[in-house]
């Protein structure tokens, strides 16, 4: 069984910043990709950031400068810095993973979701 637990999330004055934890945990025999996604209310579930098990990172125009994802292998956790945060960073922020358990085939796995209000 696997799990993604989130923790970080809350309300921040515009300016300010929060930092989002993920934590995996369960049969993982390895994983690829870590990472976290944004849905803001009646929108699509849009990429923020990601990070390879190389450290390689790719992140969404919209956080360049702002954000940034950082990743630890042997706990299998993945970390997002978010700094300067602005009203429209308001969202539902998702842990993604992408990774392999039993089977070898790759598949992606969510987080519950932990909420990030700013205010103007």
């Amino acid at each position: 069984q696997v799990q993604l637990v989130e923790s970080g999330g809350g309300l921040v004055q515009a300016g300010g910043s929060l930092r989002l934890s993920c934590v995996a945990s369960g049969s993982f025999s390895s994983i690829n990709i870590m990472g976290w996604y944004r849905q803001a209310p009646g929108k699509q579930r849009d990429l923020v950031a990601i990070v390879s098990s190389g450290g390689t990172t790719n992140y969404a125009d919209f956080v360049k400068g702002r954000f940034t994802v950082s990743r630890d292998n042997r706990k299998n956790a993945v970390l997002l810095q978010m700094n300067s945060l602005e009203p429209e960073d308001t969202a539902v922020y998702y842990c993604y993973v992408l990774g392999s358990t039993i089977s070898p085939s790759l598949r992606a796995y969510w987080g519950q979701g932990t909420q990030v209000t700013v205010s103007s």
